[in-house]
């Protein structure tokens, strides 16, 4: 079994000395960098570029530089994505997003985990567990998403929060480690958000 077969099966594999998974994390990385040396105003270019570096997009999506990941192509994109400044996704397993997720900036998704033990951790080994995001989730500011989460549809999870577990459908989840703090109701449909 070759180590990519090993991290795509969800085993410990060698990260950091495989030639074969090197040479895709510098030609990702190289990518990455020419994506995030586009001006802004090139939307034309960064659609292009990202369609070129990403496992499959919806039509309409949006991800403002600066932008980071691992391989790229396990990175999945609903219809209506859309992340703020400073997104990384550690994509060394799946990481599906459904449609109309909004990702404020800083928010990381990571799919790579070390082992406790620091013989193995350093030998280079480590694991990759996917992520799944539902559609129609918020994600706050500095949120960050561990290995192997799954989140449901209808999610709001506020800033700052450390996603270690999974989260249901139609709640408000917060905190280090994030919880859900309350289901989202009707009432939230009419709240008034005058900040005065």
């Amino acid at each position: 079994m070759t180590e990519k077969e090993k991290r795509d099966a969800g085993l410990l594999y060698d990260a950091n000395y495989d030639e074969a998974l090197q040479k895709e994390l510098i030609a990702s990385h190289d990518r990455c960098y020419e994506y995030n040396l586009v001006r802004p105003s090139d939307l034309q270019t960064r659609r292009t570029l990202l369609k070129q570096m990403l496992g499959s997009t919806g039509e309409h999506f949006t991800i403002t530089q600066p932008f980071r990941c691992d391989y790229g192509y396990n990175i999945h994109l609903g219809e209506n994505f859309y992340s703020n400044y400073g997104l990384v996704i550690l994509d060394c397993a799946k990481v599906t997003f459904g449609d109309n997720v909004f990702v404020a900036p800083n928010c990381g998704f990571y799919t790579a985990g070390h082992p406790i033990d620091a013989v193995r951790r350093n030998q280079g080994l480590e694991y990759a567990y996917p992520i799944t995001v539902g559609d129609n989730v918020w994600f706050g500011a500095g949120v960050h998403v561990m290995p192997g989460v799954k989140i449901g549809s209808n999610v709001v999870i506020g800033a700052g929060s450390v996603v270690t577990k999974d989260i249901p459908d139609d709640v408000v989840a917060i905190g280090n480690p994030c919880r859900v703090l309350r289901p989202i109701t009707e009432e939230d449909l009419t709240r008034d958000y005058d900040w005065k």
